[in-house]
């Protein structure tokens, strides 16, 4: 049930221009939030799990706390009410988190650890709009064909793997790479289109 209405557009919190594409899509008229990041990122968004955390809680504990900062900036800069979409997606491994590599070396360990095997990826979505915060999730799991360590090395080389949860893109050239998806392509890129549309119409988004 539509339970909000009368906006036209959303804010974005989000950096990803992966993320940017996919809701310009499916036609959704937004603004982007930007957090800082380094050594002046907001301890609100710390991306570090928590001890024992499992991949799914983390996403969405990211992708709701992203939200809400959003909307506790919209309050600080006194900008338009809009709702705010955030989203988070990591990688599971043997049971263990694997986000964004921090260094060529670290790319280089995480896709020959993909390499010949399925892994799972996961991508929380949040909305958070008039005191109301909804969350989704998209699970999807990908396999690789084996991988050279020449293969490795270029791909590093090549910078794509730098700020992705896995070292890797798959719409970009680690497409090589994968044999078998299944569940959602553009949760595997970093938003899934499904489970967001779905969140914004019950936040009553006009999708025409």
């Amino acid at each position: 049930m539509n339970l909000t209405s009368g906006f036209q557009r959303i804010y974005l919190a989000s950096r990803s221009p992966r993320r940017r594409e996919l809701l310009t899509q499916i036609g959704v008229h937004f603004d982007t939030l930007i957090f800082r990041t380094g050594n002046r990122a907001d301890p609100e968004t710390d991306e570090t799990p928590l001890p024992g955390e499992a991949a799914e809680a983390y996403v969405l504990r990211l992708a709701r706390a992203k939200a809400e900062h959003g909307q506790r900036l919209i309050d600080w800069r006194k900008l338009m009410t809009q709702p705010v979409l955030a989203a988070d997606t990591t990688l599971e491994v043997d049971g263990q988190i694997i986000g964004k590599p921090v260094d060529s070396v670290d790319a280089a360990a995480i896709l020959k650890r993909l390499s010949g095997r399925s892994h799972r990826v996961l991508t929380g979505v949040a909305v958070d709009f008039e005191g109301r915060v909804e969350t989704a999730l998209s699970i999807s799991a990908v396999r690789f064909r084996e991988l050279s360590e020449a293969e490795i090395r270029l791909y590093v080389a090549s910078g794509e793997p730098m700020d992705k949860a896995g070292a890797y893109g798959i719409q970009g050239r680690a497409g090589l790479f994968i044999e078998h998806i299944a569940g959602s392509y553009s949760g595997i890129m970093g938003l899934p289109l499904c489970e967001t549309g779905g969140l914004l119409k019950a936040f009553g988004y006009p999708f025409n």
